[in-house]
């Protein structure tokens, strides 16, 4: 019965307060026992999601990010998803205008942090003398965009107390909900909503407050969800394909992992934004309001697959990556 009850406060918590038809018949199938837990892998039930659970992602809400060849002259090549409205689209108009201008091009990756980030940009943007001039017309964004008000104002009580958990909710270490909208992870306290810094997502590098960054400087996870950046830097997006391309670049052996020398960054050759690159393919992501997703999410939490012996019984919010694929 526990069990039972686990995976409904599971799957609903992964709603975010959004039901769907196709959701309330999974978790109702489930409650009233005529449909059995789910044997399958995580991989398995994605692989096996119909074709209307998948949501095409536009070209235009892409940055393509093209590094120098490797040693072995093989391409490397990084897409990014940017985050849709209503987050962080100050710094993601500046974005748009920086890919437009083609200012990354020639640039360089210049900081790689063991489990931490690696990050990109003028390699001389502290020197006035030798930095690039950025475009005209980029938006200065306040901190206060770092998170979003959600319209609600009911008050939330911490779900993780003896006997208070809902079914609505799922537990955080960093805020008192944490939930995915429209493919992307989040974290909710009271009427603020905001992104949170799981693996691959991609931020905008500052200087100390009240800086926010332009955009111009970005960086993107590579190791441990450090949530304690979440509502202190600008999140903006999230790698979906060549994260490899990052996370596999040598350390950096300066400070917080800075290149010392110029011969130890990785070139960038180009950055564009998705519907300026010919035959770029087609990605969707798995709707996370889809039962589909619900199974999934489920899943990550209870492995019942034959390699597992104890399911957790829980994930957190970055152990569950919404599915992203190329179309098929």
């Amino acid at each position: 019965m526990w069990q039972v009850i686990r995976m409904i406060r599971t799957l609903t918590a992964l709603a975010l307060l959004l039901p769907t038809p196709a959701f309330a018949q999974a978790s109702a199938a489930i409650a009233s026992g005529k449909v059995a837990p789910s044997a399958l892998s995580p991989g398995e039930i994605v692989a096996a999601a119909p074709k209307a659970e998948w949501v095409a992602i536009a070209p235009s809400d892409l940055l393509v990010m093209d590094l120098a060849p490797d040693a072995k002259a093989r391409p490397r090549r990084v897409v990014i998803q940017l985050m849709p409205p209503p987050f962080s689209q100050g710094w993601i108009g500046n974005i748009r205008k920086l890919a437009a201008a083609r200012w990354w091009d020639g640039l360089s990756v210049n900081r790689v942090q063991d489990n931490y980030v690696a990050q990109w940009g003028d390699a001389d943007g502290e020197d006035k003398a030798k930095a690039r001039a950025l475009p005209r017309g980029l938006t200065v964004v306040p901190e206060s965009e770092y998170t979003h008000f959600s319209g609600s104002t009911a008050a939330m009580q911490d779900p993780c107390r003896p006997r208070g958990l809902s079914p609505r909710e799922l537990c955080d270490s960093y805020a008192p909900l944490a939930a995915f909208r429209q493919g992307w992870p989040l974290a909710i306290d009271g009427a603020s909503v905001w992104p949170v810094h799981c693996y691959g997502m991609v931020g905008v590098g500052r200087d100390l407050s009240p800086n926010t960054g332009s955009g111009a400087e970005l960086y993107t996870v590579i190791g441990h969800a450090p949530r304690h950046l979440d509502r202190n830097i600008a999140l903006v997006g999230r790698v979906i394909e060549g994260i490899e391309h990052l996370s596999s670049l040598p350390r950096g052996t300066g400070a917080l992992g800075f290149y010392e020398t110029p011969e130890e960054r990785t070139p960038i050759v180009s950055i564009r934004l998705g519907n300026e690159v010919a035959g770029l393919p087609v990605y969707e992501y798995l709707s996370t309001e889809s039962a589909t997703f619900a199974r999934y999410a489920d899943a990550r939490a209870n492995r019942r697959d034959p390699f597992f012996i104890k399911p957790a019984g829980g994930a957190d919010i970055c152990n569950i990556p919404v599915p992203v694929r190329r179309a098929k």
